[in-house]
Protein backbone atom coordinates (compact mmCIF):
# COMPACT_ATOMS: atom_id res chain seq x y z
CA UNK A 1 0.00 0.00 0.00
CA UNK A 2 1.30 3.45 -0.85
CA UNK A 3 1.37 5.60 2.28
CA UNK A 4 3.18 8.65 0.97
CA UNK A 5 4.87 9.64 -2.25
CA UNK A 6 7.61 7.02 -2.76
CA UNK A 7 6.81 5.19 0.48
CA UNK A 8 5.19 1.76 0.53
CA UNK A 9 4.11 -0.64 3.25
CA UNK A 10 2.62 -4.09 3.66
CA UNK A 11 1.55 -5.97 6.77
CA UNK A 12 1.69 -9.72 7.31
CA UNK A 13 -0.24 -11.56 9.99
CA UNK A 14 1.33 -14.75 11.36
CA UNK A 15 1.58 -16.81 14.55
CA UNK A 16 4.35 -17.60 16.93
CA UNK A 17 5.10 -21.25 17.74
CA UNK A 18 6.33 -23.21 20.74
CA UNK A 19 9.49 -24.20 18.83
CA UNK A 20 10.60 -20.63 18.08
CA UNK A 21 14.21 -20.33 19.22
CA UNK A 22 15.34 -17.24 17.29
CA UNK A 23 19.02 -17.99 17.77
CA UNK A 24 20.26 -17.76 14.18
CA UNK A 25 23.01 -15.14 13.90
CA UNK A 26 22.60 -14.12 10.24
CA UNK A 27 18.90 -14.38 9.30
CA UNK A 28 15.32 -14.42 10.47
CA UNK A 29 12.43 -15.98 8.61
CA UNK A 30 8.64 -15.86 8.46
CA UNK A 31 6.91 -18.79 6.76
CA UNK A 32 3.46 -19.70 5.49
CA UNK A 33 4.00 -23.23 6.77
CA UNK A 34 2.03 -24.05 9.90
CA UNK A 35 4.68 -26.06 11.70
CA UNK A 36 8.19 -25.53 13.00
CA UNK A 37 10.76 -28.09 14.09
CA UNK A 38 13.32 -27.28 16.79
CA UNK A 39 16.01 -27.14 14.06
CA UNK A 40 14.41 -24.00 12.54
CA UNK A 41 16.44 -21.58 14.64
CA UNK A 42 15.92 -18.64 12.26
CA UNK A 43 12.11 -18.95 11.98
CA UNK A 44 10.26 -16.45 14.15
CA UNK A 45 6.68 -16.90 12.88
CA UNK A 46 4.55 -19.50 11.08
CA UNK A 47 1.17 -19.58 9.30
CA UNK A 48 1.85 -16.23 7.62
CA UNK A 49 -0.94 -14.89 5.42
CA UNK A 50 1.59 -13.72 2.79
CA UNK A 51 4.93 -14.72 1.31
CA UNK A 52 7.34 -12.64 -0.76
CA UNK A 53 5.47 -12.99 -4.02
CA UNK A 54 2.24 -11.77 -2.34
CA UNK A 55 3.63 -8.44 -1.12
CA UNK A 56 2.30 -5.12 -2.39
CA UNK A 57 3.61 -4.36 -5.91
CA UNK A 58 4.80 -0.86 -4.94
CA UNK A 59 6.72 -2.28 -1.98
CA UNK A 60 8.31 -4.92 -4.19
CA UNK A 61 9.25 -2.27 -6.77
CA UNK A 62 10.99 -0.12 -4.13
CA UNK A 63 12.88 -3.10 -2.72
CA UNK A 64 14.03 -4.08 -6.21
CA UNK A 65 15.27 -0.51 -6.73
CA UNK A 66 17.64 -0.99 -3.80
CA UNK A 67 15.76 1.28 -1.41
CA UNK A 68 16.20 0.93 2.37
CA UNK A 69 13.74 -1.43 4.04
CA UNK A 70 12.40 -1.47 7.60
CA UNK A 71 10.81 -4.61 9.06
CA UNK A 72 8.92 -4.34 12.35
CA UNK A 73 7.94 -7.52 14.20
CA UNK A 74 5.16 -6.90 16.72
CA UNK A 75 3.02 -8.90 19.12
CA UNK A 76 1.02 -5.78 19.96
CA UNK A 77 2.68 -4.44 23.08
CA UNK A 78 6.19 -5.72 22.27
CA UNK A 79 8.06 -5.04 19.07
CA UNK A 80 11.49 -4.91 17.49
CA UNK A 81 12.77 -3.88 14.09
CA UNK A 82 15.53 -4.44 11.57
CA UNK A 83 16.79 -2.02 8.92
CA UNK A 84 18.28 -3.34 5.69
CA UNK A 85 18.47 -2.78 1.96
CA UNK A 86 16.76 -3.93 -1.16
CA UNK A 87 18.73 -4.84 -4.27
CA UNK A 88 17.96 -5.02 -8.01
CA UNK A 89 19.04 -8.69 -8.00
CA UNK A 90 16.30 -9.70 -5.53
CA UNK A 91 13.63 -11.93 -7.08
CA UNK A 92 11.05 -11.64 -4.27
CA UNK A 93 9.41 -14.71 -5.78
CA UNK A 94 9.16 -17.27 -3.00
CA UNK A 95 5.63 -18.54 -2.38
CA UNK A 96 6.29 -19.76 1.18
CA UNK A 97 9.05 -17.83 2.96
CA UNK A 98 10.34 -14.35 3.72
CA UNK A 99 13.98 -14.18 4.83
CA UNK A 100 15.81 -11.15 6.23
CA UNK A 101 19.60 -11.47 5.85
CA UNK A 102 22.53 -9.73 7.50
CA UNK A 103 24.71 -10.90 4.60
CA UNK A 104 24.50 -10.00 0.92
CA UNK A 105 23.43 -13.50 -0.11
CA UNK A 106 20.47 -13.44 -2.49
CA UNK A 107 17.97 -16.21 -3.18
CA UNK A 108 14.29 -16.28 -4.23
CA UNK A 109 13.21 -16.05 -0.55
CA UNK A 110 15.36 -13.02 0.36
CA UNK A 111 13.41 -9.87 1.34
CA UNK A 112 16.39 -7.66 2.19
CA UNK A 113 20.13 -7.82 2.66
CA UNK A 114 22.64 -6.10 4.99
CA UNK A 115 20.03 -6.19 7.77
CA UNK A 116 20.83 -4.64 11.13
CA UNK A 117 19.42 -7.64 13.03
CA UNK A 118 19.01 -11.37 12.73
CA UNK A 119 16.89 -13.70 14.87
CA UNK A 120 19.48 -13.82 17.67
CA UNK A 121 19.42 -10.02 17.94
CA UNK A 122 15.66 -9.66 18.48
CA UNK A 123 14.35 -8.53 21.87
CA UNK A 124 14.12 -11.71 23.96
CA UNK A 125 10.84 -10.58 25.55
CA UNK A 126 9.37 -10.51 22.04
CA UNK A 127 10.85 -13.95 21.33
CA UNK A 128 9.18 -15.27 24.51
CA UNK A 129 5.83 -14.01 23.19
CA UNK A 130 6.50 -15.66 19.84
CA UNK A 131 7.30 -18.91 21.65
CA UNK A 132 3.91 -18.69 23.39
CA UNK A 133 2.23 -18.77 19.98
CA UNK A 134 0.96 -15.19 20.10
CA UNK A 135 -0.33 -13.43 17.00
CA UNK A 136 2.45 -11.51 15.29
CA UNK A 137 2.32 -8.70 12.75
CA UNK A 138 5.23 -8.05 10.43
CA UNK A 139 5.23 -4.56 8.96
CA UNK A 140 7.50 -4.12 5.94
CA UNK A 141 8.12 -0.65 4.52
CA UNK A 142 10.42 0.99 1.98
CA UNK A 143 11.21 4.45 0.66
CA UNK A 144 14.21 5.92 -1.17
CA UNK A 145 14.77 8.33 1.75
CA UNK A 146 15.99 6.41 4.82
CA UNK A 147 15.37 9.33 7.22
CA UNK A 148 11.79 9.70 5.98
CA UNK A 149 11.29 5.94 6.16
CA UNK A 150 12.44 5.81 9.77
CA UNK A 151 10.20 8.73 10.73
CA UNK A 152 7.19 7.13 9.04
CA UNK A 153 7.76 3.58 10.17
CA UNK A 154 9.03 4.00 13.70
CA UNK A 155 6.31 6.43 14.75
CA UNK A 156 4.94 3.59 16.77
CA UNK A 157 2.60 3.39 19.75
CA UNK A 158 3.00 0.12 21.66
CA UNK A 159 -0.68 0.18 22.71
CA UNK A 160 -1.74 0.33 19.06
CA UNK A 161 1.21 -0.71 16.91
CA UNK A 162 -0.22 0.53 13.64
CA UNK A 163 -1.91 3.69 14.87
CA UNK A 164 0.08 5.81 12.42
CA UNK A 165 -1.27 3.76 9.54
CA UNK A 166 -4.84 3.82 10.94
CA UNK A 167 -5.19 0.08 11.52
Amino acid sequence: MKIRRDAYIDIIHAKGHSNVRATHRTTFEVTREGYLTPRGDCIIAVSADKALRDLDPGLRMGIKRGWPVVVIVSTGDLWDYSIGWGDPRLELSDSTRIVVRRSTYISPNTLMIRASKAAADLDRRLVDRLRRGDDVYILISTSPDLDKLLRLTLFYDSRDPFIFFHY
